[in-house]
């Protein structure tokens, strides 16, 4: 093929390697992009309110107008926005920036800009090194970091339940509970994920367990209220690298992925020494899948590479953890979202 034929070829058949390079290495002005017309609250009124002008959008968020205009222009092409020469309307992707939207994104937008884009800039430390490169940059581990602050606590809480919440849409759709009176949410967050669990519940007198550090616990007692299980749901505070609550159903979600395997298999052999034999265990993760096939995990992954211990997994992985520590892997429950349920049962 000569050179003249290749600059057809990306002429008709798509855009130049170099420009798909520069989109790759640009992609990082992007995020923050869209990081503040989710901050300034751009999405939230669009997607309230409906299509307008960017000089009222200006107005309303406190931004200069020439500046928002170009924003929304970069924005636009990448499917964020439509314009029409006067007015700008959101698209359904940029609609989960808004902080309204009942799929929102609005605060997974905030926590990754806020904590995770600086440490993130250490990312060769951690490929050359091993470790992760948001411990050099922030000085301390990444968790440690986000629990030494109150507010940063709770907007990684709303983050994660926001995220996982949009992510998970219709996966427990048809899924029942194993038998057993409680259901302990381990590592449970703003209990988002157990609410789900026992509204689907067809046993209304099953009781449940938020358990997760003192800093983080306190962020469930709003979730729970506003759906009605305050009296059937317990807040307990404590460390699974320590001890856990006694429960029948135990329930991991989005937890192992954020730690190395040794660190893993510590959390489950905590669950193993208080869990009876017969008790079970739900693992709610992704799942890698082999060769190049496109999967959320494997985005997921590079940000457990560059910010915490952890990994994405394939399925024979999960298998020998969950063995090590004392669970049998009875069966994996692909969903219509990118995670899977898996099912063990303490040997």
């Amino acid at each position: 093929m000569t050179e003249v034929e290749e600059v057809n070829e990306n002429e008709h058949g798509g855009p130049p390697p170099s420009a798909v390079l520069v989109q790759i290495l640009g992609g990082f002005q992007v995020s923050q992009a869209a990081y503040v017309v989710a901050k300034l609250g751009v999405a939230t009124i669009l997607e309230q309110e409906g299509p307008t002008t960017v000089a009222v959008l200006a107005e309303r968020t406190g931004a200069r107008p020439e500046p928002l205009a170009r924003l929304v222009r970069t924005l636009a092409p990448l499917g964020l926005f439509s314009t029409d020469g006067h007015t700008v309307t959101v698209t359904p992707v940029g609609a989960l920036l808004s902080e309204k939207h009942p799929e929102s994104l609005y605060n997974a937008a905030l926590m990754w800009m806020e904590t995770h884009y600086l440490p993130f800039s250490e990312l060769l430390h951690s490929v050359t090194t091993g470790h992760p490169g948001a411990d050099k940059y922030l000085g301390e581990p990444f968790f440690d970091y986000i629990n030494g602050d109150p507010d940063r606590s709770a907007l990684f809480s709303r983050a994660m339940g926001d995220l996982t919440a949009g992510l998970r849409t219709g996966m427990f759709d048809g899924y029942r509970l194993p038998p057993g009176r409680t259901v302990a949410d381990i590592g449970g967050a703003d209990g988002s994920v157990l609410v789900e669990l026992l509204k689907r519940d067809p046993d209304s007198q099953r009781q449940g367990i938020v358990f997760d550090l003192p800093s983080t616990v306190v962020n469930a007692e709003q979730t729970l209220a506003a759906a009605g299980l305050t009296e059937r749901v317990e807040l307990v505070a404590g460390d699974f690298f320590d001890a856990v609550p006694s429960a029948d159903v135990y329930v991991l979600s989005h937890i192992l992925h954020d730690w190395d395997d040794e660190s893993s298999h510590r959390i489950l052999s905590t669950i193993a020494a208080t869990a009876t034999a017969g008790a079970r265990l739900l693992v709610v993760e992704g799942l890698v899948p082999p060769g190049d096939t496109p999967h959320l995990t494997k985005a997921l992954d590079l940000t457990m590479l560059g910010v915490l211990t952890g990994k994405e997994r394939t399925d024979e992985e999960f298998r020998r953890l969950l063995n090590d520590a004392g669970f049998t892997l009875d069966r994996v429950l692909p969903t219509a979202t990118p995670y899977s349920i898996l099912e063990a049962t303490r040997h």
